[in-house]
């Protein structure tokens, strides 16, 4: 859900957006509605909310005198006006969007789907972030950190027989035959597994040395697993799979 505090001191335009928003904007929950500018901006102090929908004109405290009381801005702003004359100056203070009253359903909906994007991506982000930190510190463990539904999987390295690609997903085969599809193609698995004596035998499969038991001589070959899978090596691969697999 996105939070959301409204602030405006025409309690008319204030209760028509609130009732819009809560109608046509399932994914906001409105934590804080406000007439009074400092009230509003004491509870964006204290509430931290996603976002605020906030007046421009209004006694005592204008929306741009809020905001900079308000700084540093960690929630995006959607300015509401009767005025159309301050949207310039709103892009100055970055707003994600400036609405004119009476507020246009199409445009409110527009409006919020603007910032759920936003959020969106900055969760990708962090959560990118996150998890390439816990795949570096996993790997000095010997384990391997892969995104999942729930979270975050973790396997222990040497329990991976070999990786193949399907697509842009990667399926991961361990040993006692258990099987995981992971939404991330096969390269990023071997910039993460060949250092830890890995070998890209072919496009389609990432192979751990230690559970190599055979190579059988072809046009490119293929190996026997220690579970009893055939994995075939490419012509290309071959040379290098050998060179690698002797130093293993």
């Amino acid at each position: 859900m996105i939070t959301a505090i409204l602030i405006d001191d025409e309690v008319t335009s204030l209760e028509s957006l609130k009732l819009a928003i809560e109608q046509y904007c399932p994914d906001v929950e409105i934590i804080g509605v406000y007439s009074a500018p400092e009230k509003g901006l004491e509870a964006i102090k204290k509430a931290s909310p996603d976002l605020v929908f906030l007046d421009v004109q209004m006694p005592g405290m204008s929306g741009f005198e809020i905001l900079q009381q308000a700084a540093p801005i960690t929630f995006d702003v959607i300015f509401v006006s009767a005025y159309d004359k301050y949207a310039i100056k709103a892009i100055h203070f970055s707003a994600l969007d400036y609405l004119l009253k009476p507020v246009d359903i199409d445009e409110l909906i527009r409006a919020v789907k603007k910032v759920r994007e936003k959020l969106n991506q900055a969760n990708a982000y962090q959560y990118q972030s996150i998890l390439n930190n816990i795949q570096l510190k996993a790997g000095k463990v010997g384990k391997l950190a892969v995104p999942s539904l729930e979270g975050i999987d973790f396997f222990n390295i040497q329990d991976i027989i070999f990786c193949k690609a399907d697509g842009s997903y990667t399926t991961i085969i361990l040993k006692g035959g258990e099987e995981v599809v992971v939404c991330k193609n096969l390269k990023d698995f071997e910039n993460m597994l060949t250092d830890a004596g890995f070998c890209r035998v072919h496009h389609s499969y990432l192979v751990n040395l230690s559970h190599v038991l055979k190579y059988i001589k072809g046009d490119g070959g293929y190996i026997l697993l220690t579970d009893n899978h055939h994995v075939a090596i490419s012509r290309r691969k071959r040379e290098e799979f050998l060179g690698l697999h002797n130093k293993a």
